[in-house]
Order: structure tokens, then C-alpha cells, then sequence
């Protein structure tokens, strides 16, 4: 018994020695993350290198996540080597910093011994970019940081690294060359759609990456999405065996834990699992549960197989978008006035918004010196709602929920502080209920909110930033939580924002005159500027949309564009003024 316990204690030892982001499927018999890393493969110190080259050698060698980070013990004296224990997150930096000597002078005293000539600490001085979390997702981060390295000489006259920070370090680069971004998928039971969350997972050894996808869908949402979506596998359901590679060319999931899951919610976790795996293999995969196939008559999975459950949050094709102008609304399919009084401007129209099925219409209406808001049926009246301030940012509307029918609910933030919800009660009536946003106003004033067309997420302007929150339901209680500002201290002075092509990214309009029109990702991960060479500042607004052109209204009108690169074209019915917006 006591050699027993005695190995159990040497296993967990040995596991959290290698703790770092989540690589290694759950211990099964079988392993599918390859061949390890050999000694000949890894970096190693250079011969002789001085204390500060070997600081900036040991950072780029922490940009390989495999084995415990084996790559960079390489640079740590033989007690550290071993003893190591960075921290689960990593802390990314920027691809330009220094290493300097350490010139803290040492206290005044007539008994100081002197400096020890074998032992060095040096400063690293760099800038921070964000984090990538214990849940393998990043999060946006910005400042100086400024860790220390104790580097002592071995008794061979080598220089190692005797006390490393605590903190994970590693370059932009290092590790876009190391990790590949995955967008992992959760069920909203709210929209009926699946929502990407971004997660990074280590490349190589390729062949284990289908098994470190699958561990972050059965480990859940990451703390950005938690709440927002649903873990269809939950707490009882693990992995049979380590994902492997089929004789047939297939990739196998063997899933247990999932005996009495109705048809329904086992369609839901093929699609999930393979809308997850599509970046990372291209071959079909074999879904087994306790032993049969998790789907009944269907047994192998592409995701040409997964029925579109994002449908109903797209607009639909027919669907060309409007724009508001001089106090009316008109289409942007033709430039004609829509029917009804939004049309004729009947309401001073100050901002408005399309529900995505295209059918039900939310305006912001000039009342003397303030505001109100009415909603109602596209073409028809649209009777005033218990709605108000001294102003209300522009709506937006919430999916339908599946199944439901119309979208019955409107969001808007009154006077930059309150975020209030219109929601159609049964009998027909628009009721003003909140929505607890204390921890996105904990950082500013709200000048924008666009509800995601999944309803998973919210995107907000505070105080020129770009935000993102989760929206969590629970009953009637709707909350906004783990806020997080994309590319803080890089991209400021945002103006307008919208959701993009795809569910994982946003378009921005900010006040920069040379780059006034941003793609950012949902994480704020990554930004990217279109070419805003024929734009003429400012530019006010941006609309996006899947399978849509982007539209921007600058100085003299409205612009199309659709690739990064692309010189902006004219829009077709330009109008002077014109405020353009996709349904959502």
C-alpha cells in the first residue's frame, strides 16, 4: 500500500510540473499528442552567451508550450530545471524589449558584503499586449511590465537563469508562431445558433491538436462566454479514449457518459464537435457514444453534414439593408423611402434599427429637446413605448428566440448610463425591463450598444473604447458580464461599431484619418485596417453583416467595401448624411 500511495504522489507531481494551457487529452490508454520534443530539436543556450542574451533567449524559447515547457528549461540552472512551476496563464508582450542590468544600489551599511561576480539579476523591459488565460482564451491587456531574472555562473562558467519570474513570458511573435486560434463552439438555446469562443491551442505536434479541441469543449465556455451559452456535454460526459487517427483516414471521438441523451441533444454535440474541428482537421470524424454512434444512421461528420443553425440569425438575403436621412428612412437596396410615416418623415427619425427577420422597426424620434423611442411593424405605425431621456443610443434588437417567431425585444442605452430593454409582453404591450450592466458603466459612459446576432454578446463604445460583455440570462434577470476593452491604448476614439461577417468579429469606425474603418476580433486578439486611402473624415458610421458588403458614411456619403485591401466604392443610392444599417 505504502509503494502505491507512494507512485500516486510521484504521478501528481510529475503532472503539475508540466502545468502550463491545457495540451493533453484526459489520461486514457491511448496518447495522441505524438512525438515529444527532443533534446537535438530544442533551443539551447548559446556557449557563453552573457546574462542579458540569455534572458532574451529563455523568453523565445517560452514560446513552446510542449512538455512542461521543456524548451525553456533548457535555460535554467539543475535546481530550477526541475523545480519550475510558471503560472497556468501567459503573459504576451510586445516583439520589442530590452534586458538590462539590474541597478538597484544596495543599502547603505559599512558591514555590505560585496557583490557576488557570479550572480547577475536583470530587468526585463517590455510592453504588454494581453494575456492568454488558464481556459486558453485571450484577454486583451495593455501596460509596462518590468519582471526580474536572477542568472547566476555554473561551475562550468555558463551562465544560467537561477530565479525566473513567476510569469510566463513570450514575444507577439513567438507566439503566433506556437499557438493557432481556434473558435470553439457552444450552443445558445436563446438564438438556437452556435457562438464561437476563441480559444488558442498549441501547434505542434499537429496530430494532437483534434484531441486539445476537444478537451476545451468538454472542459467548457471559456470565463468570457460562461453563462452566455450552454455546455451541451456537461460534468458526466468524458472520452473513451484519446482522439485518434482511423485506419480509414477518419478521426474517431469515442464519448461516454451519454446513455439516456435524448436525439435532439445528441444532433447538437455532432454539430458542436464538428463545427469545433473544422480548423484543425479537414477529415471526417467518426462520433462514437458508449459504444455506438452518437447520431443514429449517421456515424462519420463533416461540416457540410451540420444543418445551418445560424440561419435564422443572418439577415435574409431579400433583406438590402436601410439608412436614416433627413428625419425619414429609406432602403439601401433602391434609395426610396420606405412605406409608412418612418418613411415620409413623419417622426424626425434620429436613429433607427431593423429586427434581423426584417420585419419589425425601432426608431429614435426627435420629442421637442429630447427623445423617445417607438417600435412597431415594418411599413406600418410605430406607436410610441414607455421610452425616454435627453438621448437614447441607437437601437438594437435581440435574435428571436428559437422557435418563437418575431423578435421581441429592443435594446438602447438612455442618456449614456441606464441600458433599458423593451420586451413585447403577450398581450401585445412593450414593457420597459433593465438590464444589469454595473460592470460594464464601471468603465464609462455607454455611447453605443449593438447586441450580437447570436445574443450571446453585447459590443459597446465606452469612452471611445471598444467593449465586449456576455449577455447571461437567468429567468428574467439579464446580465452583462466580464467586460473586456479590445486593443486598449492602441484603438481609441471609436465612433460607431457593428458585428462583422462572421460572429467572431466587429467593424469599427473611429476619428483616425488614416485608418478610419478597423476589423477586430472578438477577443481583441487581432486588428486589421481596411484601406481608408478614398475615405473622406470624418467618417460617422459602419454597418456589417454576413455575406454583406461593409458600408461606411463619411463626409460626402456612403462607401462599399468587402476585402481589407479594397479601395472603398460609392454606394449605389448614396445620400449626403445618411446613417446606413444591416437588420440587427
Amino acid at each position: 500500500m505504502r509503494r502505491v500511495l507512494l507512485l500516486a504522489v510521484a504521478s501528481v507531481l510529475l503532472l503539475a510540473g508540466c502545468a502550463n494551457v491545457p495540451l493533453e487529452s484526459s489520461p486514457v490508454a491511448v496518447s495522441t499528442d505524438g512525438p515529444q520534443p527532443q533534446p537535438n530539436d530544442l533551443p539551447q543556450p548559446g556557449k557563453d552567451a552573457d546574462p542579458l542574451t540569455l534572458v532574451r533567449q529563455f523568453v523565445e524559447a517560452c514560446a513552446d508550450p510542449r512538455s512542461g515547457n521543456v524548451a525553456a528549461r533548457a535555460f535554467l540552472d539543475d535546481q530550477q530545471r526541475s523545480a519550475w512551476r510558471p503560472s497556468r496563464a501567459i503573459t504576451i508582450i510586445d516583439n520589442t524589449f530590452s534586458t538590462v542590468y539590474d541597478q538597484t544600489p544596495a543599502p547603505p551599511s559599512s558591514s555590505a558584503a560585496p557583490p557576488d561576480p557570479n550572480v547577475r539579476t536583470v530587468s526585463l523591459r517590455g510592453s504588454i499586449l494581453g494575456t492568454l488565460s488558464a481556459d486558453s482564451a485571450f484577454i486583451p491587456g495593455s501596460g509596462p511590465t518590468e519582471p526580474t531574472f536572477q542568472v547566476r555562473r555554473q561551475p562550468n562558467g555558463q551562465w544560467r537563469i537561477s530565479t525566473p519570474p513567476p510569469v510566463l513570458l513570450v514575444t507577439d511573435d513567438g507566439f503566433d508562431a506556437n499557438y493557432n486560434r481556434v473558435a470553439v463552439s457552444f450552443y445558445s438555446p436563446d438564438s438556437g445558433t452556435f457562438v464561437p469562443d476563441l480559444r488558442y491551442v498549441g501547434a505542434r505536434p499537429q496530430s494532437g491538436m483534434p484531441g486539445r479541441v476537444m478537451d476545451m469543449i468538454l472542459q467548457g465556455p471559456s470565463a468570457g462566454l460562461s453563462g452566455a451559452v450552454k455546455n451541451l456535454l456537461g460534468d458526466q460526459v468524458t472520452l473513451e479514449t484519446n482522439v485518434t487517427n482511423n485506419d480509414d483516414g477518419s478521426l474517431l471521438v469515442q464519448l461516454s457518459g451519454l446513455t439516456g441523451a435524448g436525439e435532439e441533444t445528441r444532433s447538437l454535440i455532432a454539430a458542436q464537435i464538428t463545427l469545433s474541428m473544422q480548423t484543425v482537421t479537414s477529415t471526417r470524424i467518426r462520433l462514437l457514444a458508449d459504444g455506438s454512434p452518437l447520431v443514429r444512421d449517421r456515424e462519420y461528420w463533416r461540416s457540410s453534414d451540420v444543418p445551418a443553425y445560424g440561419a435564422a440569425s443572418s439577415p435574409s438575403p431579400d433583406l438590402p439593408g436601410l439608412m436614416t436621412v433627413g428625419g425619414r428612412i429609406r432602403s439601401l437596396g433602391t434609395g426610396a423611402p420606405i412605406p409608412g410615416p418612418a418613411g415620409t418623415g413623419a417622426y424626425g427619425v434620429v436613429s433607427a434599427a431593423q429586427s434581423i427577420d426584417g420585419k419589425r422597426l425601432a426608431v429614435v424620434e426627435q420629442d421637442g429637446d429630447r427623445v423617445r423611442l417607438r417600435i412597431g411593424d415594418l411599413g406600418g405605425e410605430l406607436p410610441p413605448v414607455e421610452l425616454n431621456g435627453g438621448s437614447l443610443s441607437r437601437p438594437t434588437w435581440r435574435p428571436a428566440p428559437s422557435g418563437s417567431g418575431l423578435s421581441g425585444e429592443v435594446w438602447t442605452v438612455v442618456d449614456h448610463t441606464i441600458i433599458a430593454r423593451m420586451v413585447l409582453d403577450p398581450d401585445g404591450h412593450w414593457q420597459r425591463q433593465s438590464v444589469n450592466a454595473n460592470d460594464l458603466l464601471a468603465l464609462g459612459p455607454i455611447d453605443a450598444l449593438r447586441l450580437s446576432r447570436d445574443g450571446a454578446r453585447v459590443a459597446a463604445i465606452v469612452n471611445g473604447q471598444l467593449v465586449v460583455a456576455a449577455v447571461v440570462r437567468s429567468g428574467d434577470t439579464v446580465t452583462l458580464r466580464e467586460p473586456r476593452v479590445l486593443q486598449p491604448g492602441v484603438l481609441s476614439d471609436v465612433v460607431d461599431v457593428d458585428w462583422g461577417s462572421s460572429p467572431d468579429t466587429l467593424v469599427a469606425a473611429t476619428s483616425s484619418t488614416s485608418q478610419p474603418i478597423q476589423r477586430v476580433s472578438v477577443d481583441g486578439r487581432r486588428m486589421d485596417a481596411f484601406n481608408g486611402s478614398n475615405l473622406t473624415p470624418p467618417v460617422r458610421a459602419v454597418t456589417a453583416a454576413p455575406s454583406r458588403p461593409i458600408v461606411a458614411a463619411d463626409a460626402g456619403g456612403l462607401w462599399n467595401a468587402t476585402e481589407l485591401g479594397e479601395v472603398w466604392r460609392p454606394q449605389a443610392h448614396t445620400l449626403r448624411d445618411a446613417i446606413p444599417f444591416y437588420p440587427g
